[in-house]
C-alpha cells in the first residue's frame, strides 16, 4: 500500500527539484565516473571502479525513493485551512506564560520541519499539544525540562 504524505506547495517543489537534479546532473556524473574508472584497467583489482559503482547504487536508491515520494505526494490546499483553530500549516504566535517570551511557529509536515525557519513538525510532541486549540487557549506542553504553559496569541494561515 502506498505511503501517502502531505506537502505544502513549497515542500513538494523542493522534492521535485532535488529529483530533477539527481537525474539530470548526478546520474550522468556517476556514469562518467564509472566509465573513467573502467578505463584504468583490470576491474577485479580496481577500487576506484568499485567505489564508483557503490556511489551509483546509493544515487539510484535515492532517486527511486524520491520518485516514490513524489508519486504518492498529496498537495495541501492552504486556502481551505480553518484559521479558527491550530491545524497543519497553521502559523501560530504563542507566549510563554512564565516569562512572557513570544515565539511564532508554522506547523508543517514532518519532511518540511526546520526549527531555524520556525517550522515545526506536526508529529512533534510540541506541535501535537497545540493541534485543535484556538487563540486565547492556554496549553500545557511537556518538555524535557518539565511542564511549560503557553498561551496561543493568534492562529493564521
Amino acid at each position: 500500500m502506498a505511503d501517502i504524505k502531505y506537502y505544502s506547495e513549497e515542500g513538494l517543489q523542493k522534492l521535485k527539484d532535488e529529483l530533477h537534479h539527481l537525474i539530470a546532473i548526478e546520474r550522468p556524473a556517476a556514469a562518467a565516473a564509472i566509465a573513467e574508472a573502467r578505463d584504468k584497467g583490470d576491474l577485479s583489482e580496481n577500487a576506484e571502479y568499485d567505489a564508483a559503482k557503490e556511489a551509483q547504487g546509493h544515487l539510484e536508491a535515492r532517486i527511486s525513493k524520491l520518485q516514490a515520494l513524489v508519486a504518492n505526494a498529496r498537495l495541501l490546499d492552504e486556502s481551505k485551512i480553518d484559521t479558527s483553530k491550530v491545524l497543519l500549516l497553521s502559523r501560530i504566535a504563542i507566549r510563554n506564560t512564565k516569562n512572557n517570551a513570544r515565539q511564532t511557529y508554522t506547523i508543517v509536515p514532518e519532511s518540511e520541519a526546520n526549527l531555524k525557519e520556525g517550522k515545526i513538525s506536526v508529529t512533534s510532541p510540541f506541535a501535537q499539544a497545540f493541534l485543535g486549540r484556538r487563540a486565547g487557549d492556554v496549553v500545557d506542553v511537556v518538555v524535557p525540562a518539565g511542564k511549560m504553559n503557553f498561551e496561543i496569541i493568534s492562529v493564521e494561515r
